[in-house]
């Protein structure tokens, strides 16, 4: 059988694949569809109302537009349909520029990639201001899992359950939603101090502020207050180590009633640990910024084993990124 003939091609693709995403970033950081939603600018009057240059704007709306998310027509642009739906800070339930603005800055960390593979930690980058950090990271966070979430509380029957914590819950999500799916049930979010006044914010908004409760604390260093009979743990494995989530998990399952319910949901790997490619890609992107990496399902498994759980099992819903839930019972 002839082999087909080996080309650099998808090499220099991948090498170059960083700038269609400095694209997306700068177009968010400058505004660029939030100014043109619901309207058609030429680079000029666009370049006025930003206070940019109009040769720089132009070829960046030209390459925006070369993307699918700008369109030009004689000599004008306007927004994409998926520009104006998630783009435009006009749209607020929809917008998830802030996701974006958390990977913008990310970036400076993945250019030394090669020196936190070679030292094994964390590299120091320089701060684009606590405030913007924060809110883009909460907001980045709260955009992911409101686009989920009503997916998971539907997919998974709580009816029997009466108080859930959402552990490392941030904005409360899910708590909302698992709350809003189950009449009955009532939530506690632990997270630190800082997300307080947003999940609150969010449970207001959703009209179940008398049922989710807040409570302050680190989860790595704090106890957890409370009886539970169902836990929920997302995307929080794996920001921590091997030894970390261990730990994190004894001290859930240590609130839980017997019979009680763990959802663990999180990017898996597969057993080997070199795929699917999401997982593995983000595990480098926790070397970068902290001790942690993605997990493999058995990985977890045996984690959950050792916390004392038992009748394991993942759950059919297929989350994105390759993320998955697994379950676990309280003996």
């Amino acid at each position: 059988m002839a082999t087909e003939k080996l080309h650099p091609g998808r090499l220099f693709g991948l090498a170059s694949g960083y700038w269609q995403s400095c694209a997306l970033h700068a177009g968010v950081k400058l505004g660029i569809f939030t100014t043109l939603a619901g309207d058609n600018l030429s680079a000029t009057e666009l370049a006025s109302q930003l206070s940019a240059s109009q040769r720089g704007l132009e070829l960046l709306l030209n390459a925006l537009t070369a993307m699918g998310l700008i369109e030009k027509r004689e000599g004008k642009y306007c927004d994409s349909p998926l520009a104006s739906a998630f783009l435009d800070r006009g749209k607020p339930d929809n917008y998830v520029g802030h996701i974006v603005m958390h990977h913008h800055y990310l970036i400076e960390g993945w250019s030394r990639l090669d020196e936190a593979v070679v030292s094994g930690q964390p590299v120091e980058t320089s701060s684009h201001g606590e405030e913007n950090e924060r809110e883009s990271f909460q907001m980045g966070m709260f955009n992911l899992a409101k686009a989920i979430a009503p997916a998971i509380s539907s997919s998974i029957d709580l009816g029997d359950r009466r108080h859930l914590l959402d552990l490392g819950g941030g904005p409360g999500t899910h708590a909302v939603h698992f709350c809003l799916a189950n009449p009955a049930l009532r939530a506690t979010v632990f997270d630190r101090a800082t997300t307080r006044p947003f999940a609150e914010k969010i449970a207001s908004l959703y009209g179940v502020a008398d049922r989710v409760a807040f409570v302050a604390g680190d989860f790595n260093r704090d106890p957890i207050p409370g009886h539970y009979d169902v836990t929920w743990l997302s995307q929080i494995l794996h920001s921590n180590t091997p030894e970390e989530c261990q730990a994190l998990i004894n001290k859930t399952a240590a609130t839980m009633e017997p019979g009680g319910l763990m959802l663990i949901h999180d990017f898996l790997l597969d057993d080997n640990l070199a795929g699917p490619l999401f997982p593995a890609l983000f595990s480098l992107n926790m070397l970068i910024h902290n001790q942690g990496r993605s997990y493999s399902e058995k990985e977890t498994r045996e984690m959950m084993r050792a916390a004392g759980l038992g009748d394991i099992k993942r759950l059919a819903f297929p989350g994105g990124n390759d993320s998955g839930i697994l379950a676990g019972v309280k003996g």
